[in-house]
């Protein structure tokens, strides 16, 4: 696996490499068999002129490679958000601020990445394209996961440094749990959604996957627009939770060991480690019958679109998309009350802790062959993997979408020792925890030193 952004940069700055020869590196691997399917559309020869460009070596990205998930305005392009129905719309005339900001800082994009249709998936299937195979098992095609499919594998193959995402209700920190990299989701209001087509615009996060820790820190810096406050404590000066409703249930074997092994070492390494009820999750369930947010707002900006090209969707999503419909509005007014108030529950329980542990996601990534359509040969075939389908993405989606209710922040780092498929450790809190997180990120990841399963 490549260095990470922060030791290439500096390597580049000491002279002992070139942003040409990291750039051609960076396109080769875009280019290989096990990368090739993680990008919509490429731009190679952009990429190239931005790493040239004396302005880009001089920023903090040195003129190193980014992705771009398709969901996202960049000058000239399209945003089809992985679907067929926006194909011909016309080009975006402008960069969106997130795109503008690493461009700004020195990125140079390869390309737009595949994704989940209308980002509305945690598995990062999609029957319009072919799907990316997970890089950390090279033996059996699994599931990058979702949404933000295309964007972790170019990360976890080292095509990309930085993998331009959203997240909605786990869409960066799945698939950078399933591929065994790095997931930062910030408190959504500190980054642009600007010229990002919306899925959910009470949820909706924009934020990135990387390799590292450092990587997410200078990442969320650039699309941010602000400084994280560094500090230099230790693991042992901080009071860690583990929240036992719902959030470890289920875990797979490989899931449940390396959260286990996680907790013990940062309770051996000094944090104290408290375990906390958390009940208010089960209130999830009962707070979003009518609906939630994703389906009522993704049915607003969808309506119209549904009417005129609706046969064009993916089933599934449209599936979930018009499950807006039946909202009424005193339904949706009602769920933004309740959420306040759950949020002000929560923030309650979360009082005396600095951060909460969790596992991403309780499973490792399951093989395409078991959710991805049959493409209507059979007809019975096509009802099972669909209900595995759902059955999964609620599964993935479980742990990650509480935060996003929240309006908090969290990142997955790996926790997985070698020889394992990756799983994710997931830290996390409410709003504006931002820089607190990232630092014990930092000392969780030294902590565990446990390498990822990159190619």
């Amino acid at each position: 696996m490549r260095q990470d952004l922060v030791a290439t940069r500096e390597m580049l700055l000491s002279g002992q490499r070139s942003a040409d020869y990291e750039m051609e590196i960076s396109l080769g691997i875009a280019q290989s068999v096990e990368c090739q399917k993680a990008f919509l559309r490429t731009c190679f020869d952009e990429a190239r002129k931005q790493a040239a460009s004396p302005a880009a070596r001089t920023g903090p990205l040195a003129g190193l490679a980014v992705s771009v998930k398709d969901l996202f305005d960049v000058a000239g392009q399209t945003t089809a958000a992985g679907s067929r129905v926006l194909a011909d719309a016309p080009p975006a005339a402008q960069d969106c601020p997130a795109v503008a900001r690493l461009k700004a800082a020195g990125g140079a994009l390869l390309g737009r990445t595949h994704m989940s249709e209308f980002a509305f998936s945690g598995v990062g299937t999609n029957p319009h394209f072919p799907v990316p195979a997970n890089p950390a098992d090279p033996a059996t095609a699994r599931i990058p996961g979702g949404s933000s499919s295309g964007a972790a594998v170019s990360v976890a193959t080292g095509a990309a440094f930085i993998g331009l995402g959203s997240d909605t209700g786990g869409s960066i920190r799945i698939p950078a749990a399933l591929c065994g990299i790095v997931g930062f989701k910030n408190t959504a209001r500190l980054t642009p959604l600007e010229g990002v087509l919306p899925l959910s615009t009470t949820l909706d996060t924009v934020c990135a996957m990387t390799r590292s820790v450092r990587d997410a820190i200078l990442a969320h810096e650039i699309l941010s627009a602000r400084t994280v406050s560094r500090s230099q404590l230790p693991i042992a000066r901080y009071r860690l939770a583990v929240a036992r409703t719902d959030m470890l249930d289920g875990m797979d074997a490989t899931v449940a060991s390396a959260f286990e092994r996680s907790v013990k070492a940062l309770r051996d390494a000094g944090a104290t480690i408290v375990e906390i009820p958390l009940a208010q999750i089960r209130d999830l369930g009962s707070l979003q019958a009518s609906g939630g947010f994703a389906a009522a707002e993704s049915y607003a900006w969808h309506r119209g679109l549904l009417e005129r090209r609706g046969d064009g969707y993916d089933p599934r999503v449209r599936f979930r998309i018009e499950r807006g419909a039946a909202m009424k509005a005193y339904e949706y007014i009602e769920l933004i009350r309740a959420r306040r108030e759950w949020i002000i529950a929560v923030q309650a329980a979360l009082r005396d802790v600095d951060a909460v542990l969790s596992p991403t996601v309780p499973i490792v990534a399951p093989a395409i062959s078991r959710l991805a359509p049959a493409l209507g040969l059979d007809p019975a075939q096509d009802a099972a993997r669909d209900e595995e389908f759902f059955r999964v993405n609620a599964l993935l989606l479980r742990n990650t979408s509480v935060v996003n209710m929240l309006d908090g922040c969290a990142i997955s780092i790996p926790c997985h020792q070698a020889g394992e498929l990756p799983a994710g450790l997931m830290i996390w809190h409410g709003a504006m925890h931002d820089d607190t997180l990232l630092n014990i990120a930092l000392r969780a990841q030294e902590v565990l030193a446990a390498p990822s399963r990159g190619p």
